[in-house]
């Protein structure tokens, strides 16, 4: 179970204790494949669940090994046969570790989470001609990895210009045939954009274009390139935000309004139903890293804010 996930049970534990009755019933959901890192795009869970994505669509989804995302569901019990959707939600408070640096960096002990940016994935592949690397003359070499790495810096050199809201990266490359006397005769590789303005994510996009053409055909290179993920940029629900800004003052705890800049499962569930985010600090921002830590006090404080808002929201409707 995720530490969010523990979070949420301790709130649910904290009010049968209580003595606390609320006019609905509290649920954990763990949704799978939030971070897409195996099987893209992000969020294939959620995004079915709140009709952004069909059942099939994320069912036929594979990985690099070519292993489709229900036969591993499948393989490991997950696949469930209630129908999607059968459950409403009424509302949702997710609470996480920011996953970035700001909260510690400020001396802030909660970020009150006001949408999630926009985000844009795509895949491309460079091909050019595999060749010796001592019997080929540098002139007559077609690298297809010299292209890939000049567009590493042209994707970084977009989202400085549209800084200091956009980020660029490029995570993910794999080269063939991968051998150390052999030019590159082909490379793959993944680019993220993110931007919280729609606007801007598509100026981001049609530079990024622009700079695959300018740099790859001029090395004698081919591409494939398109974009496999489109999550439009999210604002929360008003009242929701309200309910944890008022239990961090509760609590005494210091805020900043924030937007996330990792995708979140809150981010389709938002279109659904009423929803928002709790973060809490990680030392550092590190996080995905088996060096990722968030404090027992940390960890208290947004159990305690999750729990103020809940109840604050409840009450509206009792």
């Amino acid at each position: 179970m995720c530490w969010a996930c523990s979070v949420r049970l301790e709130v649910m534990r904290t009010l049968h204790a209580t003595g606390y009755e609320t006019n609905a019933p509290l649920e954990i959901i763990n949704w799978t494949n939030e971070e897409g890192s195996r099987f893209a795009p992000a969020m294939l869970a959620s995004g079915v669940f709140a009709g952004a994505f069909t059942r099939e669509f994320a069912y036929s989804r594979r990985d690099r090994d070519g292993k489709a995302f229900e036969a591993e569901l499948t393989r490991i019990g997950y696949k469930g046969s209630e129908p999607v959707g059968q459950r409403k939600i009424g509302a949702m408070f997710e609470l996480h570790i920011e996953q970035g640096p700001i909260l510690e960096a400020e001396g802030k002990t909660i970020g009150v989470v006001t949408g999630v940016q926009g985000m844009r994935w795509y895949e491309v592949t460079v091909a050019g001609q595999a060749a010796h690397t001592g019997a080929t003359p540098m002139h007559l070499r077609k690298n297809a990895l010299l292209g890939a790495s000049r567009m590493v810096e042209q994707i970084h050199a977009i989202a400085i210009k549209h800084s200091p809201d956009a980020v660029g990266t490029v995570g993910l490359m794999e080269v063939r045939p991968n051998s150390r006397n052999v030019v590159p005769g082909e490379v793959f590789f993944c680019v993220d954009f993110r931007h919280p303005d729609e606007a801007v994510l598509e100026t981001m996009e049609q530079e990024f274009r622009a700079a695959l053409k300018d740099t790859i055909e001029p090395l004698g290179l081919t591409y494939e390139e398109k974009r496999i993920w489109d999550s439009p940029a999210v604002r929360f629900d008003t009242e929701m935000i309200g309910c944890v800004r008022g239990g961090a003052e509760k609590a005494g705890y210091l805020t900043r309004d924030m937007v996330s800049g990792a995708g979140r499962d809150a981010a389709y569930i938002a279109r659904v139903a009423p929803t928002t985010m709790i973060f809490v600090p990680c030392a550092g921002g590190v996080s995905h890293n088996e060096s990722e830590s968030t404090s027992f006090d940390e960890c208290g404080s947004g159990a305690q804010v999750l729990l103020e808002a809940v109840l604050a929201y409840d009450r509206r409707f009792g």
